[in-house]
């Protein structure tokens, strides 16, 4: 049905390249956090595009971006589809903003092709998702979703102590006659996405069908000892937290490859502090991330892991704090969209791979609110979070074709799951 590899390829591609050049890092590497300068700038690039495009744009109270193209059934229900527009430090070009770019490109096509369609569809670039700035991932399509509590934001703060509310409100948002973030008109969502893994690249598959994604915890761990003089504290009479804290991280370690695939356990930061050559650390924190996709394995390994963390402190007479600031369970995708996604894909003559996501993306709060599908296209070398970071432009265009095909079924032919 559909043949627009060469010009989805240009568009995406040209796309990706306006919008990574802002917040590029001199040594490489674009860095966009929630409401920064940089954020802001991002979004009111795409508006203009999506502008440009003939789309109807909006922002709603958080800055989650809108670019609609009406159905003729006016008060019908609404097909979304997008990705996030934040990144993380020093990150790639693809990540997020590959879907957004897919999404719009696959619009246009099918408004220049077929006309308007019978139900809405829309664009959404979501102002966050990666909890790169504050301790919360997911802040625009959780509000989406109503899954966050509006009056906390004034809680939660990033690394120089601005509040949530604060940053919201200084990019232009959080105001009350702003339109609600919450919606209750999906009738779908999907997400392209880059695939942040070497899987479909290393079975030269093009298209990667994701029928779960991975559940995630997220936990802030504190380990409080001593700090004293580094040479006249002798070895036995120390109350070293990075001591400490060094074997409960060889401990995840080793516990995470006892438990065996696919469970992943990663510490990703660590501070200790007073940080200083010669006095025996006092204070260490740092993260935990745990993954899996069946979440009675999730639950059963976090509780084990934080109770060997427990005995650690414990032997050492060390205080042990933690936080779990992360608890996303895993998110199986609709059937019948992930059935349809693959006939497409076979349909287009391109090989696919029916896979779970390791990694968590906005699709992955959808699946109570409405029928949700996601797919993948390769990542070079499977490297993602990085300023090398790539997709080539022929894939990217893959995931276009098959995104526009099954919008098409969705919007034009009525077909609804």
């Amino acid at each position: 049905m559909i043949s627009m590899k060469q010009e989805a390829a240009s568009f995406v591609t040209e796309l990706l390249g306006e919008l990574g050049a802002i917040g590029a890092e001199t040594g490489g590497g674009v860095t966009r956090l929630l409401y920064s300068p940089e954020w802001l700038e991002a979004q009111k690039f795409l508006a203009r595009r999506m502008k440009g495009l003939g789309f109807e744009v909006r922002y709603d109270r958080v800055g989650n971006l809108y670019g609609r193209l009406p159905g003729t059934m006016k008060n019908g229900p609404v097909i979304l589809t997008g990705s996030h527009i934040d990144t993380v430090r020093c990150g790639g070009r693809y990540d997020g903003a590959y879907g957004i770019a897919a999404a719009i490109a696959a619009l246009s096509y099918l408004n220049e092709t077929y006309g308007q369609p019978t139900y809405s569809l829309e664009v959404v670039s979501f102002c966050e998702e990666e909890g790169s700035r504050f301790p919360l991932t997911y802040w625009g399509s959780g509000n989406a979703v109503g899954l966050y509590d509006w009056d906390g934001a004034a809680e939660v703060r990033d690394a120089e102590k601005t509040s949530l509310k604060e940053a919201m409100e200084a990019a232009g948002f959080g105001k009350p006659e702003q339109p609600e973030a919450l919606r209750s008109d999906l009738a779908a969502y999907i997400e392209l996405h880059i695939e942040q893994g070497p899987i479909l690249e290393r079975m030269h598959k093009r298209i990667g069908i994701v029928e779960a994604i991975v559940g995630q915890r997220r936990y802030g761990i504190t380990v409080r000892g001593e700090a004293n003089h580094a040479g006249t504290t002798p070895m036995p009479m120390r109350k070293d937290a990075l001591a400490g804290a060094s074997e409960m991280i060889i401990q995840l370690e080793a516990e995470a490859i006892q438990w065996g695939e696919p469970l992943v356990a990663t510490v990703g930061r660590i501070e200790a502090a007073p940080n200083t050559p010669n006095v025996v650390p006092e204070t260490v924190q740092f993260t935990v991330d745990i993954r899996h996709h069946d979440e009675r394995v999730l639950d059963s390994f976090s509780g084990h892991i934080i109770n060997k963390f427990k005995e650690i402190a414990r032997w050492r007479g060390l205080e042990l704090s933690t936080v779990c600031w992360l608890e996303a369970k895993p998110a199986p995708m609709h059937k019948d969209l992930s059935d349809r996604l693959e006939k497409i894909s076979g349909d287009l003559s391109l090989p696919y791979r029916r896979m779970v996501s390791g990694a968590g993306h906005d699709a992955q709060l959808f699946p109570g609110v409405c029928p949700t599908a996601m797919l993948f296209v390769p990542s070079k070398g499977g490297i993602s979070h990085s300023p090398d970071e790539y997709t080539a432009p022929d894939e990217l265009a893959d995931g276009v074709s098959v995104l526009a095909a099954l919008l098409y079924e969705l919007a034009y032919e009525e077909k609804l799951p």
